[in-house]
């Protein structure tokens, strides 16, 4: 398949999903020789994503995160070895002239065509979704037209079907049943219980019960005769094959899939009869230089619904196109063979995993019968029926092959207490593992997948697979053989893992970068996690847990080395124990210091010495997307008088805020300029609202339901114990955030059981949980202590809360700090329950100490003018300047949307039309507008023309200036960000606080993303005056303008509008603007920080 020659051939892929992207990769990466150039259409308005995370779409609505590369990979790539095209279709090929057309009229000449054009859903002959309420649910636009619909205010508590019990139909069912719009969801199915192809009937029960326990109705054994519309043609429920209806709002209709070979039929190439394009061995369809991958392909007779046999489709191919012929010699070309079938997946909050002949038991089950005389039939699970011997018969085949053909016994394990189910398929000796299925405990599944594909007889015992699975556990994969998949997604073995570790990788992000793992379900992440640690101290790499660059010790001990020493400020840490006593600090470990200075001292963290410390969101307003800030007053348990309600709603209008309720019983003001947050705040204040610390890494709510108060059902005061405890931990600041919960009595409606700290009534006293959360990585917490008295609940939670602030690392939720803490909850028991450190003492004393420091911190700037001073836009003037246009979405003023993909951009003084020389010096604030300290950096904006520039004070340094626009997403931030500096070469950088891009102070070079870039100014003082080198206010205004680089809603459109050969124009001053997109790479430059965000 490889050509010698060394003309570039052109290989056209047809499709931009999951597995098209993968084999570009794939290719790209294995063409050496540059023998190929790549063009692709993808038919979507979107890069490459994963559409295995649909589900994770409903909940960030945030199509970037689903990217299975960002979009300055594709900026990278060598035009002249890969184009694309999105939101493009090939409407027609020709196989003969080696032709493809586009519907917009793009024809491309090709030399070899991969085809991988997807599938699509399954639909009964009765389907219609031109009536309104019928969806599907395959890509991002299916997503959106049901977010959309079911949004309508009409759609209230309206009700929702999801036809189908398979894996795509338990997705859709999570992604309705979250809907806040969605009263009802009823799940039909075919089959008895759901899951049905991957799992036995008491597998299936288990998966049932958590459906039904979480609210949501299974009908099994039923099907659907029609769908039922009102007289306007809107869908308002289903007929049932029994005769039945059944009403409902909206029906997703997720019976399976279809290939879609339509493009293929067209041009003559064979199809199989129930539908995908007919491949050969090597992937090649019935036409010649034309291939099949992915779910549209069918080989013998099989098509495949799965990642994993696409991406195992990719590598064939993209290694036969490139190692078939190498300049080392030929090698023999790959073939398909059975792919594996293994799941594991997160379906309705439970986990879920079969492997390999998972049905095996069912598969080779015959019935054997036994003489006539006994008129009884024996059930016997065997391979064949009983024959004669004959001599003349092959041996039989030993080892796993006889195994799997042989008899088999299962081995099970049901707890339907805890809700899991294990099934274990051995050979009839107990010597392989054939395969097996999961149901809420999948920790072993990718060590047993292993012990399947290699085929080799156990060395244990199979009883040990279930009751000793836990027991001794070594999470580090160190038992696992070089050649076990870790990553199923993108088939990377532990080897690769390895190998990439030997070759410099420095850490899991490297390895993710390097090999995919990781980056399709994210299931394999915890383990890839530990192999990568265990790796890197075989390689002799340190894995660090040091802060930063700054301080060679973990937070945990900094924070002793402070309390111990009693130091107060960062300058006197850093001169104490930093690795550079002169040093700043960077935009990691002054967040870090500043949590720790206030969680031992609580200094209002906008003195001097502590203000340069916080990242933007701490201090005291969290800042949004468009430069402004939201404001969030303390709802303590959400129990809220009906005066108050209407404060917030005169503020709201007032001040023009968009306004929200929170999952944590509190209303959001979002849209407050930095100029009314004192003003905002005294209307409040005065009110009686205080902070609620929505901004800090601190207590954020303490969540209750009505308990007692109301309801019939309440054991305890949930409302009073959760005011109780939101007044005593408010304003603590912590390694991270967290939150609490009180229920009132074991029906949880206050989801305690999903907060770092939560209570839950019974008639003996409070039950104590610890260490939940939700959010990207959900914990269920951990039951701490049971039958509490309720005059114990507080101290108990005084030393846990306290005992996490001292021992957690950075940035570390209390979830993680559990998991990692050598002896888990055990541990933590004997800690601050049996007193076994003979801590207990202080840590309630220092809580106490803690707890009497209190003071609201929007009050002490209202009382105090100086630190109002703070809160303007601009120091030079009292105008203010929206930062991104405004637009009305139901009902209420929000910032214009940002484009789905940014371009790189870099600004230079050089982009300004006249010299150097030839500007001035011009007059533009005050050296008391910055309010200069020996304590700390400070900052602050001023307006030139049509320009903001950013100025900053760094002691012992002087002053510096830059463009006040952070070029990454136009966001008009930069004098809120953190001034960092290199320990080694004390070179300084601005950390935008939108995404931690860090520009150079001197150069404006970005350090950790070079496709950005900023214009820097001289400044110089006079006396009491600051002084810019700045050129005309005109010339300015073209290349930083305000107006210039505004993010407006029109031009977001556009641009995410991809253009025919999907390039954007970003419309700078000059094309020197633009970053060379092919060099573009992320490095670390001179800062210690990356480009993620920290909360």
């Amino acid at each position: 398949m490889s050509d010698q020659a060394t003309e570039v051939k052109t290989i056209m892929v047809v499709g931009l999903g999951m597995v098209g992207i993968a084999f570009i990769e794939k290719l790209l990466d294995l063409d050496s020789r540059r023998q190929y150039k790549i063009v692709t259409c993808g038919e979507e308005a979107h890069l490459a994503y994963n559409r295995v995370a649909l589900t994770e779409f409903f909940q960030h609505r945030n199509i970037e995160k689903l990217y299975l590369n960002p979009p300055d990979w594709y900026a990278k790539q060598d035009p002249e070895r890969f184009s694309f095209h999105i939101g493009e279709t090939v409407a027609s090929l020709d196989p003969a002239a080696h032709l493809v057309k586009t519907d917009k009229g793009r024809i491309i000449p090709y030399d070899h065509c991969v085809l991988a054009t997807g599938s699509e859903a399954a639909l009964p002959s009765y389907a219609d979704l031109s009536a309104p309420g019928a969806f599907v649910y395959r890509n991002i636009s299916d997503i959106n037209k049901l977010l959309e619909y079911a949004e309508k205010e009409e759609m209230k508590d309206c009700s929702a079907v999801v036809l189908g019990g398979g894996l795509l139909g338990l997705e859709a069912a999570k992604a309705v049943y979250d809907l806040p719009t969605i009263k009802k969801v009823t799940i039909i199915h075919r089959q008895a219980y759901p899951l049905s192809r991957q799992l036995d009937a008491h597998g299936g029960e288990i998966v049932l019960r958590r459906i039904e326990a979480m609210g949501v109705t299974f009908l099994g054994r039923t099907s659907v005769q029609k769908v039922i519309t009102n007289d306007k043609g809107i869908i308002s429920g289903l007929e049932l094959d029994d005769g039945s209806t059944l009403s409902c709002d909206i029906v997703v209709f997720a019976i399976g899939i279809t290939p879609r070979d339509d493009l293929a039929r067209t041009a003559g190439l064979a199809c199989a009869p129930r539908g995908g394009i007919v491949v050969d061995d090597h992937l090649q369809t019935s036409t010649q230089d034309v291939y099949a991958i992915g779910e549209c392909a069918s080989w013998k007779s099989n098509t495949y619904g799965l990642i994993a046999p696409g991406i195992e489709m990719a590598d064939i191919l993209s290694f036969n196109f490139t190692q078939g012929q190498t300049e080392v010699g030929a090698f023999k070309l790959r073939q398909m063979n059975n792919p594996d079938l293994s799941t594991k997946l997160k379906l309705m909050g439970v986990d879920v995993a079969s492997f390999g002949d998972y049905f095996a038991e069912q598969r080779i089950r015959t019935i054997v019968p036994k003489p006539a005389n006994t008129g009884v039939a024996q059930e016997s699970v065997t391979g064949t029926e009983s024959k004669p011997h004959d001599a003349s018969m092959p041996k039989k085949r030993h080892g796993a092959s006889a195994a799997a053909d042989g008899p088999v016994e299962a081995l099970t394990y049901r707890d339907p207490f805890a809700g899991v189910y294990k099934k274990y398929i051995f050979s009839a000796d107990g010597k392989y593992l054939l395969g097996g299925m999961m149901v809420g405990d999948t920790s072993d599944y990718v060590k047993l997948v292993a012990l399947v594909k290699k085929k080799k007889p156990l060395d244990a015992v199979p009883s040990q697979f279930i009751v000793g699975s836990r027991a001794g556990q070594d999470e580090s994969g160190a038992d696992l053989d070089d050649d076990a998949q870790i990553c199923s997604c993108h088939n990377v073995s532990k080897g690769r893992i390895v190998q990439c570790i030997k070759d410099g990788a420095q850490g899991v992000a490297d390895v993710k970068t390097k090999t995919k793992a990781g980056s399709g379900c994210g299931g394999c992440v915890p383990l890839l996690t530990n192999i990568v640690k265990a790796e890197l101290q075989k390689a002799g790499v340190a894995v660090s847990n040091n802060l930063c660059p700054h301080f060679a010790m973990s937070r945990a001990d900094l924070f002793n080395v402070v309390r111990i020493k009693k130091l107060k400020t960062m300058t006197a840490i850093m001169e104490a124990v930093g690795t550079n006593p002169k040093a700043l600090g960077c935009e990691t470990c002054k967040p870090a210091v500043g949590s720790i200075l206030s969680s031992l001292w609580n200094e209002h963290i906008m003195d001097p010495a502590h203000h340069a410390n916080q990242d933007t969101n701490d201090r005291l307003a969290n800042i949004q997307r468009n430069g402004t800030f939201s404001v969030v007053p303390r709802v303590p348990a959400g129990e809220i008088t009906p005066d108050k309600l209407v404060v917030l709603g005169q503020v709201a209008k007032k001040y023009g805020l968009y306004t929200k309720i929170t999952g944590g019983q509190r209303v959001d003001l979002f849209g407050a300029e930095k100029g009314d947050l004192p003003s905002i705040w005294k209307e409040l204040v005065d009110a009686g609202f205080e902070s609620g610390h929505a901004y800090g890494k601190a207590l954020r709510t303490v969540k209750s339901c009505v308990g007692s108060s109301w309801c019939r059902y309440g054991i305890g005061d949930s409302v009073g114990m959760a005011v109780q405890l939101e007044e005593r931990y408010k304003g603590i600041r912590s390694p991270h955030k967290f939150k609490g919960g009180v229920s009132g009595c074991v029906r949880e409606c206050a989801e305690a059981q999903g907060k770092d700290f939560g209570l839950i009534a019974t008639d003996k006293g409070w039950n104590i949980y610890v260490c939940g959360n939700g959010g990207a990585n959900p914990r269920h917490a951990t039951l701490l202590a049971k039958d509490v008295p309720p005059s114990r609940v507080l101290r108990i939670l005084d030393r846990f809360i306290m005992y996490y602030i001292r021992t957690a690392d950075k940035l570390m939720r209390t979830a993680r700090w559990l998991e990692s803490m050598e002896g888990g909850i055990e541990k933590l028991r004997k800690v601050v329950l049996d007193d076994e450190l003979g801590i207990c003492a202080d840590l309630e004393r220092e809580m106490d100490e803690l707890v009497g420091t209190y003071f609201d911190e929007w009050k002490a700037v209202v009382t105090d003018q100086e630190r109002q001073r703070k809160f303007r836009q601009f120091v030079n003037t009292d105008e203010r300047v929206p930062q991104t246009e405004k637009i009305v979405e139901r009902g209420q003023t929000r910032p214009a949307d940002w484009s789905k993909g940014t371009t790189p951009l870099v600004l230079r003084e050089t982009d300004i039309p006249s010299s150097k020389d030839q500007w001035k010096w011009r007059k533009v604030a005050t050296v008391h507008d910055l309010t200069p300290t020996d304590s700390g950096t400070t900052s602050a904006a001023v307006k030139y023309g049509d320009s903001q520039i950013a100025i900053f004070h760094v002691p012992g340094r002087g002053y510096f200036a830059t463009q006040q626009m952070c070029p990454h997403r136009r966001a008009f931030v930069l004098d809120h960000g953190i001034i960092g500096d290199d320990p080694k070469t004390g070179s300084l950088y601005v950390s935008c606080p939108m995404h931690k891009r860090n520009f150079d102070l001197t150069s404006g070079a970005c350090l950790n993303d070079e496709s950005y870039g900023i214009v820097p100014f001289q400044v110089k003082t006079d006396g009491d005056d600051l002084l810019l080198l700045l050129p005309d206010e005109g010339e300015l205004d073209a290349v930083i303008g305000t107006s210039k680089w505004m993010v407006r809603q029109a031009q977001a459109e556009v641009f995410d509008k991809a253009s025919a050969d999907a390039s954007i124009e970003v419309v700078g001053p000059s094309d020197s603007l633009l970053a060379d997109g092919s060099d573009a790479k992320t490095c670390n430059g001179t800062s210690c920080g990356g480009s993620k965000l920290d909360w």
